[in-house]
């Protein structure tokens, strides 16, 4: 069974990791705080979670998940993501990040230069556009009529179709935008962040399928 890393575990990453506990991965959490400090949420994932630091939790995942601040990207263990898909749930916010003049000047998406940064791994831009209480609502097994996707962008057809696999598995279909040049298009400020799935104060969320979710990164306009 495939084993799921994860660096950072809050809100979007520890939705994740109970979907994916739920579809019988096993999970190795890690954050900047410590082991240790994941204690409750591991108890609450069951026997399939473990806690470790985030280079163990890189070293034993077949695929990883980042869910750290953007501006942490060049804290990631590099050696031991090398040959892994990483599934990049980040988003460029200046106030919190500091400004990165390659993507205020649309000459570099925050994906692209954690590719950069990674140049070993195959990472996928996914889970940055959805809220994290509708992504544990609106999982769905599949074949559901009520199915809501997922926006992924990346530059690895193996790493894509790894991704897929992945969402479908913890409940989700996925719609390729492109490549991680692309992952703008679902990014803040676009018609598919956040808005399809329905409003941040209704916890229940909307279903969005692949149509919406098409349509929504079609209309995106820099």
């Amino acid at each position: 069974m495939t084993t799921v890393g994860f660096i950072g575990s809050g809100n979007i990453g520890g939705v994740v990791a109970k979907l994916a506990v739920d579809a019988g991965y096993d999970v190795v959490l890690s954050n900047s705080r410590g082991p240790e400090t994941l204690a409750d949420l591991v108890a609450s994932l069951g026997s399939k979670a473990r806690a470790a630091t985030a280079a163990e939790a890189a070293e034993a995942g077949d695929i990883v998940v980042v869910s750290v601040p953007f501006k942490a990207f060049r804290d990631l263990p590099v050696a031991e993501l090398a040959g892994k898909v990483v599934l990049d749930t980040n988003n460029y916010y200046p106030q919190r990040d500091g400004t990165f003049a390659e993507i205020d000047e649309a000459k570099r998406t925050s994906a692209e230069l954690e590719q950069e940064q990674l140049a070993g791994a195959q990472v996928v831009k996914v889970f940055n556009n959805v809220y994290f209480r509708h992504l544990q609502s609106l999982a769905r097994p599949s074949g559901s009529a009520d199915r809501s996707a997922l926006p992924i962008a990346g530059d690895d057809p193996a790493a894509l179709l790894a991704a897929t696999e992945f969402l479908d598995r913890i409940g989700y279909d996925a719609y390729e935008a492109g490549t991680l040049a692309d992952s703008w298009r679902f990014e803040p400020g676009t018609p598919v962040y956040g808005t399809p799935y329905g409003s941040f104060e209704d916890p229940a969320g909307t279903p969005a399928n692949v149509a919406t979710i098409r349509d929504a990164v079609a209309a995106a306009t820099r």
